[in-house]
């Protein structure tokens, strides 16, 4: 990495392959100020649908003949294709020309009212829905371990999602971590204290008992409602946005929840000056879409999508296994090993950025148990000043 890169717009890849990742954002987490929303493509590697599925698998159950014309529109039609199908009505075709613009809150709020004219719990289209969630995943899957590794502040462990499934919370159980499940107005201010902690369903969550109803956000009334009424989400996510760096991982610039938390964190943004950055884990390559990201006051972290998004999977399990707060010191130990064979001049950017990182991002008893590691393997006197500097550091300047 160029030597004229400044230190605040560094990036390090954790690994071959993996996303670079911003210093800057690594050394937060490493204080306890990352908050990670998760979205749809967190649980899809799980077998769980995204928006789009959930909404087609809901009409294949409730109304066969719309489901017919939904389930063979071309990938990606745009909004001048016209449905042709004679046994529509006029409010199913209504129905698919928004299904067609991706409003899938917008198509499951004229569906409900269509079918049951109405819009709570007990409604057939709501049922439809925690019964599909519910038929599905049962296990987590890896990317849901990592997520719940990196939610650990130190203090508390933190997690906010919008999905509705509770395979955050199993994976936690499962790596004998306990945590607790918060939905909608249940939901704890933000803070940085401890009891700032759980796995905060923003959109609701499914009940564990399957005789009882879920209150679920998932029509355009329902965002209305949490947002705009009584804004519970967008006062959520400002106090959030100001304590904690948001990390959004699972989600496209065009979810439907991804539209309602980008508007109210963005209006925010532009009266007020002291929230923190905030990024996305992305796939695209498109400039447009990079900018249309940038646009929103999101930073995009790129990765491959090729073999499902193994690249995203495999950078934050990577990032969990070296996190300074629970990750595995036997892996950076490793790591610096490896990277001192070398002198410090001909050791690659990598290296010597992903050295600097470990040094600067831990506590002083920990850079004098790692700087004892690293002279007794024989590192040399390049590395070893490069360790007297990071210590000398303000702490001020340590945020980079």
């Amino acid at each position: 990495m160029a030597s004229d890169i400044a230190p605040e717009d560094r990036v390090i890849q954790l690994g071959t392959g993996l996303a670079a990742l911003p210093k800057r954002l690594l050394l937060a987490h490493a204080r306890g100020e990352v908050l990670f929303i998760c979205g749809a493509g967190v649980s899809k590697p799980a077998g769980l649908p995204d928006f789009r599925h959930l909404v087609l698998d809901v009409y294949g159950e409730l109304d066969a003949s719309a489901h017919a014309v939904l389930a063979n529109l071309p990938q990606g039609a745009s909004n001048q294709w016209q449905p042709v199908n004679g046994e529509l009505t006029d409010r199913q075709t209504a129905e698919v020309r928004r299904f067609i613009s991706g409003d899938y809150d917008v198509v499951l709020g004229m569906l409900e009212r269509r079918l049951d004219d109405q819009t709570h719990g007990g409604s057939r289209v709501r049922r439809t829905v925690a019964a599909i969630l519910r038929s599905g995943a049962v296990n987590p899957a890896a990317i849901h371990k990592a997520l719940m590794i990196l939610s650990d502040r130190g203090a508390a462990r933190t997690i906010v999602t919008t999905n509705f499934d509770l395979l955050l919370e199993v994976a936690a159980r499962r790596s004998r971590a306990s945590v607790q499940t918060y939905s909608l107005g249940a939901i704890p201010r933000p803070s940085r204290q401890p009891d700032f902690s759980g796995v905060l369903h923003i959109h609701g969550a499914l009940d564990r008992s399957a005789d009882r109803t879920s209150e679920l956000v998932l029509s355009d009334q329902d965002f209305g409602e949490v947002y705009l009424r009584r804004r519970v989400v967008p006062d959520f996510i400002y106090d959030a946005a100001r304590l904690y760096h948001l990390v959004l991982v699972g989600y496209s610039a065009n979810d439907a929840p991804m539209r309602y938390l980008l508007n109210a964190v963005a209006a925010d943004g532009k009266r007020f000056d002291d929230l923190k950055e905030r990024f996305t884990f992305t796939s695209t390559s498109d400039l447009v879409e990079l900018e249309d990201w940038r646009g929103r006051g999101i930073t995009p972290i790129q990765y491959d999508a090729e073999d499902n998004h193994r690249a995203l999977r495999a950078t934050l399990e990577r990032w969990a296994a070296l996190s300074p707060i629970n990750g595995k010191k036997a892996l950076v130990d490793t790591a610096l090993r490896r990277i001192v064979r070398k002198d410090r001049r001909s050791a690659k950017d990598v290296d010597r950025d992903l050295f600097d990182h470990f040094f600067r991002r831990d506590t002083a008893s920990e850079r004098a148990r790692m700087s004892s590691l690293v002279s007794e393997v024989g590192a040399g006197l390049e590395w070893l000043d490069a360790i007297l500097k990071i210590s000398a550091e303000p702490e001020r300047r340590r945020q980079f």
